[in-house]
């Protein structure tokens, strides 16, 4: 039951979620900032595909989850760039070091199981100067949500595929080396759980 709740109904609830004008919103601020060889972190249904500018050069979309990947097939030949898939995780990205001008990343960071480990290979992989993209949900500085936010959060990665209510997303970038060039934050309305969001441009 447990594996068909991961393999069917899940990726079919983030393809209908994710889907959803209020996160459209958030890509087309951040997704057309991505220049140069571009890798991103958990692909899923391909929903950043159509936000990106003719300034990329080539993307690397890596999406370990195969029904997920299916979905985002149908929308690469509308791009006007190759798009290469790599079926790994984020802990271990298979790329040569300093090798990518951009990594993007957009509510994924939340469902790594080794989320410190994972933006050690984003670093890694960055040339000196590229810039690492991100849109993450996380942990709220308001004390009274962030009572909420760990109450939930044992039962929400149980159902949510892994995903973490309370990362704090902005203090675990830093903390993997980057210099923070930008980085908003605040509550995105009609997101529930997912609602205390930073959106920003770190740089290697």
């Amino acid at each position: 039951m447990i594996a068909f709740y991961n393999e069917w109904i899940l990726p079919w609830a983030i393809n209908r979620i994710m889907g959803k004008a209020i996160f459209a919103a958030e890509r087309a601020r951040i997704v057309p900032k991505a220049t140069g060889k571009v890798l991103e972190i958990g692909m899923g249904s391909g929903f950043n595909l159509p936000y990106y500018s003719p300034h990329v050069e080539h993307l690397f979309g890596l999406e370990p989850a195969e029904h997920l990947k299916q979905k985002a097939i149908d929308k690469i030949p509308f791009v006007t760039f190759p798009v290469a898939w790599i079926g790994m995780t984020a802990e271990h990205i298979p790329l040569e070091s300093q090798s990518m001008d951009t990594v993007i990343s957009t509510w994924t960071l939340c469902t790594v199981p080794d989320v410190r480990r994972a933006l050690s290979e984003i670093f890694r992989v960055l040339k000196p100067n590229g810039q690492f993209l991100f849109i993450e949900h996380g942990r709220s500085p308001d004390r009274t949500v962030q009572m909420v936010q760990n109450t939930l959060n044992p039962l929400w990665k149980k159902i949510g595929g892994g995903c973490h209510l309370n990362r704090p997303m902005d203090k675990l970038i830093l903390n993997a080396g980057f210099r923070m060039i930008s980085c908003e934050t605040g509550a995105m309305n009609g997101a529930g759980p997912l609602s205390f969001l930073f959106r920003g441009v770190a740089q290697r």
